[in-house]
């Protein structure tokens, strides 16, 4: 017997859902480099995680950018969700307009930060999920005047 699944069928891929933000301050965005040994190690991305069993969305993102930049947001309004499947995962991604509260970054789970401007926010590399954001967010301009969301 072979299971489930027969020789030529491959078990779907696991699902996962991500909280993301975006937090703009002084016309510039803050993104975060995926650590050494993580999946998709080296590429940019927006802060965020994943999403414990019965967490909202908005409480990951505060938990999450507490452990990984040591900073407190006020999470604002869901501004995209973006659907992807990687050969072994297929991810659903929240991203959040998040205004910074407290704290100052430190790269505590991750392995770098910086602020961008709307310039080059394309110059950095990005996971799949995350890249298929980036037009739509250097077209908006109105998020990137006056440091983000009002």
């Amino acid at each position: 017997m072979l299971g489930r699944f027969s020789r030529m069928e491959s078990p779907p891929p696991r699902r996962v859902e991500v909280a993301a933000a975006l937090i703009f301050h002084q016309g510039r965005l803050l993104i975060t480099r995926r650590p050494p040994g993580s999946h998709l190690a080296g590429l940019w991305e927006f802060p965020g995680g994943k999403r414990e069993p019965g967490e909202s969305f908005e409480a990951c993102l505060v938990r999450e950018l507490e452990e990984e930049l040591g900073i407190r947001v006020g999470v604002m309004r869901l501004w995209s969700t973006v659907e992807h499947s990687y050969p072994d995962v297929h991810v659903t991604i929240r991203f959040y307009l998040c205004r910074w509260t407290a704290g100052e970054p430190r790269p505590l789970g991750c392995a770098a930060f910086k602020w961008v401007d709307r310039r080059r926010l394309r110059r950095h590399q990005f996971p799949p999920a995350d890249a298929r954001l980036l037009e739509q967010l250097v077209r908006s301009a109105d998020l990137w005047e006056g440091g983000g969301p009002a």
